[in-house]
C-alpha cells in the first residue's frame, strides 16, 4: 500500500533520524551536545509548563 505524496512528513523524519544516527555513530559526544543547547533554548518553556493532572 504504496501512494506518493507531495510531503511525506514520516518519510522525512526517517531521513533525519538515519542522518543523525550515522552522526552520533562516528562521534558519540555530539548527540549529548546537542540535547544540553536544546535543553538551553527551551528551558524557559519547560519552566512553566502546567499539567492538568498536578496542581502546581
Amino acid at each position: 500500500m504504496k501512494t506518493e505524496k507531495e510531503f511525506d512528513a514520516v518519510k522525512m523524519m526517517r531521513e533525519i533520524r538515519d542522518k543523525h544516527h550515522s552522526a552520533y555513530e562516528f562521534n558519540p559526544e555530539l548527540r549529548e551536545i546537542r540535547l544540553a543547547k536544546i535543553r538551553e533554548k527551551y528551558a524557559h518553556r519547560i519552566k512553566i509548563t502546567k499539567y492538568a493532572s498536578t496542581n502546581k
